[in-house]
């Protein structure tokens, strides 16, 4: 135990040991029923959503044709952050992430700070896809059968409408196929992640049909800063690997499938990512494609004399946007199983299903509050937390590598970050940068959400820690069961 009785302060850490024996418990215990390929595929389906169908435009008006180099830049940013959770996860296969990770490292206050963080991160990433997810869907429809879903019952009152039916339906599907079980809804993602490669494997191809290399100059228009602006941009189209850690508990080989999920979901991302910019440069200028919202659709149409490009491009995205909801979301959910099991939130929340071996109750409970803030709720300034959410996440975890380093240097690790302290020192640096360059107002509405946390965390979450009542005697320590 990483305490005593007579010290049980905020910054109690939880010993790794236990983490992992209390993951065996009675009616908290989840399914070890995912393999390699759909850990992998839930890290494609959270990294290669609507960004690669949009950000394109946006990094090529920064860059140019340069846009290639801003895309292996921010993959380079990520990398160093990818190989920390890498080795945590492998180190530490229990839900959380870098919420756990933090328990077990930097203490229990921290770990309510990042867990607390996580959760609005989580729930406005869904939340705001599936708004994605209608606006497409309309757009789809639109493209190929001439139809659109009237304003009133597909936009929020924000912009004009009631209610944002579609965001609403696809909320409640997403959520029944995560209540059903992990199996169900890992291999659904697989499905889609195949298919949205499939999609832009077509547009690749047909690019390269009319592939044109006098697009590609002038390579750099706006210079070397114009490339590093675009990475910038482009960084958060790489978001989405960490969600693969939040699967840890119910892997079936964490210790190798894990990191091999994680960084090899990165790699996949990195290599289409590049793929599709270069064809894209090749088959429209780049000053084009950053007029456009729907660069891909307009380089097969205008450079490639496609018509039927913005119907598949629309479909793609459509399915893109889906997975990305199904990885996200059951991310979000067993990051608060994880804080509920502990006490940090009500422990009831934390009720494995023993039919699904899914958390049921805490399913229900977020997809209720998604479907409302889809439905209802302003996202387009909010939305804005989830940038430097993420990026204080990927701080914790490479500082977690640092610190389990030094005060757990035996600790068994399946997978060893290279070079440490260097590389996660590195990613360290490069969070705090893009971090820097984030609005004043991002700041603001971040602290203020970690204030609301923090008094939830005095009048509440201390109080009822599980750790704290164990290290005190008023609980007994669980005892394992066997896993299923």
């Amino acid at each position: 135990m990483a305490a005593t009785a007579r010290h049980v302060g905020p910054f109690i850490t939880r010993s790794t040991e236990v983490l992992i024996v209390e993951s065996g418990e009675e009616h908290h215990t989840l399914k070890r029923t995912v393999g390699a390929l759909d850990l992998t595929a839930l890290g494609v389906g959270a990294i290669i959503g609507t960004g690669i169908f949009v950000v394109i435009g946006e990094g090529a008006s920064l860059a140019g044709p340069g846009l290639i180099v801003s895309f292996l830049l921010a993959a380079l940013t990520c990398v160093f952050s990818a190989l920390s959770y890498a080795e945590l996860a492998s180190s530490i296969p229990v839900s959380g992430s870098a919420y756990t990770y933090s328990y077990a490292t930097m203490g229990e206050v921290i770990a309510w700070i990042i867990g607390w963080d996580l959760i609005l991160e989580y729930g406005i990433s869904v939340a705001a896809v599936a708004v994605g997810w209608g606006g497409n869907l309309n757009s789809f429809l639109d493209t190929t059968f001439g139809v659109t879903i009237p304003t009133a019952l597909s936009t929020s009152p924000e912009t004009g409408g009631t209610l944002n039916l579609p965001a609403v339906l696809i909320v409640v599907i997403v959520t029944a196929l995560l209540m059903r079980g992990v199996r169900e809804t890992t291999r659904t993602n697989t499905i889609m992640v195949f298919v949205k490669l499939a999609v832009l494997l077509l547009f690749i191809i047909v690019a390269a049909t009319v592939f044109k290399s006098g697009n590609l100059k002038p390579f750099a228009p706006h210079g070397f800063d114009g490339i590093v602006s675009a990475a910038a941009v482009i960084f958060f189209a790489f978001i989405g690997f960490d969600a693969v850690s939040t699967g840890s508990e119910e892997a079936k080989k964490p210790s190798r499938d894990l990191p091999l999920a994680i960084t090899g979901s990165l790699a996949i991302a990195t290599i289409v990512y590049i793929l599709v910019s270069v064809m894209a440069v090749g088959v429209l200028p780049a000053s084009q494609l950053g007029e456009s919202d729907a660069p891909l659709a307009e380089a097969l149409k205008t450079g490639a004399g496609a018509n039927w490009a913005a119907s598949v491009m629309a479909f793609g995205a459509l399915v893109a946007i889906t997975s990305v909801m199904i990885t996200i979301f059951y991310g979000q959910t067993r990051i608060m199983f994880a804080m509920a099991r502990d006490g940090l939130v009500p422990e009831w929340l934390a009720e494995v299903n023993p039919r699904t071996g899914t958390p049921v109750r805490l399913t229900i409970l977020f997809g209720i509050g998604i479907a409302v803030l889809a439905a209802l709720v302003p996202l387009s300034e909010i939305v804005k937390l989830v940038n430097i959410g993420t990026l204080f996440a990927f701080v914790l975890v490479n500082a977690g590598v640092i610190i389990l380093r030094r005060t757990r240097p035996d600790m068994p690790r399946p997978f060893r970050v290279p070079f440490s302290p260097v590389f996660p020192l590195i990613g360290i640096g490069l969070c705090i940068y893009l971090m820097a360059r984030l609005p004043l107002t991002s700041w603001i509405r971040f602290f203020g959400w970690l204030a609301a946390g923090l008094l939830i965390y005095v009048f509440y979450s201390y109080r009822h820690s599980r750790l704290r009542r164990i290290v005190l005697g008023e609980v007994p320590t669980a005892a394992p069961t066997e896993r299923r």
